[in-house]
């Protein structure tokens, strides 16, 4: 398995998100998918030898939301706790 992480400027809202972990959930090989609406990028966990990232490209591209750019990495690990708010005091 590898990890990637999917350059999407068009991703916007969360209806892209939406969109996208439609397209790609269910793909052969996917084991995770994480859209980051404020990044613009998509963190995807797959098998590259049963879904080539072209075909990925292409599953995006045709959704709507071609790929800018990849680069290596993994989702970073959601937070635990409570988010505790920072005052500028």
């Amino acid at each position: 398995m590898e990890n990637i992480i999917l350059e999407v400027p068009d991703v916007s809202c969360a209806h892209c998100e939406k969109t996208i972990l439609t397209a790609l959930q269910h793909q052969p090989g996917v084991q995770s998918v994480q859209v980051d609406i404020p990044a613009k990028v998509v963190y995807l966990g797959y098998d590259p030898t049963t879904l080539p990232l072209t075909q990925v490209q292409a599953i995006l591209d045709e959704e709507g939301y071609p790929v800018a750019g990849t680069r290596e990495g993994a989702a970073p690990a959601p937070r635990k706790g409570p988010i505790i708010p920072l005052t500028g005091q």
